[in-house]
């Protein structure tokens, strides 16, 4: 039976700061896959690494060495261009801190990353509309962040996350900043958009409660993954 290729994929990968004497290694020989549609935690204490896994993960940054690959592709070694369409196309990300403009409403944030992949505006508007109905917001289409709570902000968030039909959600403690209904309310959101879009989801957090949700656990202690 053949064997079916990983939505992403990591090998050997290492990230070290500093140069000389004051070289830190932060990830060690990182190796990992990701099947199409899993939901997977990737947990460990402040200081493991899980946060710059995630850059990685994200095309934020670039692995030191070792290869990563997205849908086959090998992304180490490109460029800063070409690692943000990379990020544009393939890759939805949603905060601790939701990262809304303040100037802008609820439907002109989730329609930013469709009108930067040049969509047209007719396209983007019915996209971010429907988008924002999926989480429940379609009567705080016209609201700024500000007149939001921080679940709706967070709503807001996971809607932008997912307008361009990434390949892969990434969330950085996404509920690190709400309150444990709201975390209750965020997640099941998340398990939702799982289970019934068949969304692929990596989530990073410390919380051993949240990781427990996702259905498969990747530990990580200082640098290199221990589960």
């Amino acid at each position: 039976m053949r064997k079916t290729m990983p939505l992403l994929e990591t090998k050997n990968i290492t990230k070290v700061y500093g140069a000389g004497a004051y070289k830190v290694a932060v990830l060690k020989d990182v190796t990992l896959e990701v099947q199409k549609g899993e939901f997977v935690a990737i947990t460990g204490k402040s200081g493991s690494g899980k946060s710059t896994l995630m850059n990685i993960l994200g095309c934020l940054d670039i692995a030191t060495s070792g290869t990563y690959k997205i849908e086959s592709q090998d992304v180490s070694n490109l460029t800063v261009d070409q690692l943000a369409e990379i990020r544009n196309k393939k890759i939805g990300f949603v905060f601790q801190r939701y990262h809304l403009l303040p100037d802008m409403t609820a439907l002109e944030n989730v329609e930013l990353p469709l009108l930067y992949a040049n969509k047209p505006e007719k396209f983007a508007r019915e996209r971010s509309l429907e988008m924002l109905k999926l989480v429940g917001l379609a009567d705080r289409v016209n609201h700024l962040p500000s007149e939001l709570s921080g679940g709706e902000q967070q709503r807001v968030a996971v809607a932008r996350a997912l307008a361009n039909k990434p390949a892969i959600l990434l969330a950085d403690e996404p509920t690190g900043n709400l309150d444990s209904a709201t975390e209750e309310r965020i997640m099941k959101l998340l398990r939702d958009m799982h289970k019934e879009h068949g969304v692929t989801i990596v989530i990073i957090t410390h919380d051993e409660h949240i990781a427990q949700q996702a259905d498969r656990i990747i530990k990580i202690h200082d640098g290199k993954i221990i589960q």
